[in-house]
């Protein structure tokens, strides 16, 4: 166990104190109206913390604080990390980026796309070529998620129990194959739609690696990285740190809702969203990426390795907002690219809030966010427990962030 703690005075990492004191105060607001139950952020240059806040509390109704040691359900800041283990076994030589999926996982062999229609008189197609490991990296496989209710196969996916991604008491290997009997939306490789691909990969890493995915994290990921907080699910030692998870109610509010399992080791493993994490620990996972890699003489991926996963992978140098699923198509979306599952800034001048070319990064369904800046070796990362539905952040603290740096 240990303490995220700050290392430098702002000033000294090319921090401004005054932006950095608004900041805290504008999302402390958050809390203070009740929209919020707490969080954490912090601010490092160079590999050095020059800000952290903690503010309010990880359980409203024990009275508990947030605290630097806190644990958080990082949800889909999960999916760098599966992107890791698959990189991993790609450098080996266990897989490569134009593999096709069938080849690691046979029921995805000849796959059919949606081709018109809805519910019994859906009609799909044969896809005009293979589901390949990069799609399911990129999210431009053509799977997508049941909770979208935007287009038929969304609806098809809640029929068959996916409406929360995992049909009940299935574990990884028997979701997958739920997966596999579902159309896909589009041709893979010709749209962008963020989907359970992720889910997907996490099975490819077991069947290629011979491991489970809570062990082949484990041992080849964070236990080299000294992230000994994080993983899919706490010990009784570690549950008085963990956050309680709350939801947005509908007059803006915050109520502890349930979230996945935690507590001892759950039967499906989630590549997409299903890690634990302190700040200490996920500080240490951005600086090996900031690293291009390597972190305190461990090289966990080689420097290119790091390079083509943070760098737009879109076709054509696509955006988000124009190549997206129309479930995409939206402002927030725009100056934005795609990496191995991080969103990357291609054109600040179209970003939302404030941003450099080539920052990358990803957020959590619970409101918790991180990026990096190489341009500026600047590392964000912003925890909370909040499952939101109108409630947005991420604009806002990108804004503030950005307004305190000096150089």
């Amino acid at each position: 166990m240990a303490g995220l703690r700050q290392e430098v005075d702002p000033d000294e990492a090319g921090l401004d104190v005054k932006a950095l004191d608004r900041l805290d105060r504008q999302i402390a607001r958050y809390v203070d109206e009740g929209r919020l139950p707490g969080f954490l952020v912090a601010v490092s240059r160079g590999g050095r913390v020059a800000h952290l806040t903690t503010y309010g509390l990880r359980d409203v109704a024990a009275g508990l604080p947030v605290e630097a040691d806190t644990l958080w359900r990082i949800y889909s800041m999960t999916k760098p990390v599966t992107a890791i283990a698959v990189l991993l076994l790609v450098e080996e030589g266990g897989l490569s980026l134009d593999d096709p999926l069938a080849r690691h996982l046979p029921a995805f062999a000849d796959p059919r796309v949606y081709d018109g229609g809805s519910g019994a008189d859906l009609r799909t197609r044969p896809a005009a070529g293979p589901i390949l490991i990069r799609h399911l990296l990129t999210h431009t496989a053509g799977l997508t998620f049941g909770f979208y209710h935007q287009h038929p196969v969304d609806a098809l996916y809640r029929a068959s129990g996916l409406e929360y991604s995992v049909p009940p008491g299935a574990d990884l290997p028997e979701t997958v194959e739920v997966y596999a009997r579902m159309p896909l939306q589009f041709d893979p490789g010709t749209q962008w739609n963020y989907s359970v691909a992720s889910n997907v990969l996490g099975r490819v890493v077991e069947v290629v690696s011979g491991r489970p995915l809570d062990a082949f994290f484990a041992e080849r990921i964070l236990r080299p990285l000294g992230m000994t907080d994080t993983g899919f699910h706490i010990a009784p030692e570690q549950a008085g740190r963990l956050a309680e998870l709350y939801g947005e109610t509908d007059e803006g509010g915050i109520e502890p809702v349930p979230g996945l399992p935690v507590h001892g080791r759950p039967r499906f493993l989630s590549g997409s969203g299903g890690l634990v994490s302190s700040a200490y620990d996920f500080h240490r996972f951005m600086e090996m990426l900031r690293r291009g890699g390597e972190l305190d003489g461990v090289r966990l991926l080689s420097a290119d390795g790091v390079g083509m996963m943070t760098r737009n992978q879109l076709p054509g140098n696509a955006v988000l907002r124009a190549f997206g699923a129309p479930a995409h198509q939206e402002p927030g979306n725009d100056g934005l690219g795609f990496g191995f599952n991080v969103s990357v800034v291609t054109d600040p001048s179209r970003t939302l809030a404030p941003s450099s070319l080539g920052t990358y990064g990803w957020t959590g369904a619970a409101t918790t966010a991180f990026w990096i800046d190489p341009a500026h070796e600047l590392t964000v990362q912003f925890m909370t427990q909040v499952r939101p539905k109108t409630l947005k952040i991420f604009p806002e603290l990108r804004r503030l962030v950005h307004e305190a740096l000096t150089d």
